[in-house]
């Protein structure tokens, strides 16, 4: 369908974004890890790697991170 074939009615109000995020359910997953903002220095190359492996380069450093935690114990 084409933006121009939808039309937008009392009834059938655009779609808000946070309305959506409120009816999304994590029914049977685990609970989300609370995240901790830090500033971090890293090499521009390293950096640069994981940037060019495309978005969410921030959750793969984080999963480095982790994988690394948990093979040094």
């Amino acid at each position: 369908m084409a933006d121009q074939d939808i039309r937008i009615t009392d009834e059938h109000p655009e779609a808000d974004v946070q309305h959506i995020v409120s009816g999304m359910v994590r029914r049977g997953l685990k609970p989300i890890r609370p995240k901790t903002p830090i500033s971090l220095r890293v090499d521009t190359d390293v950096l640069d790697w994981f940037r060019a492996q495309g978005p969410g380069y921030q959750k793969r450093i984080n999963l480095v991170l982790r994988a690394f935690r948990d093979a040094s114990t």
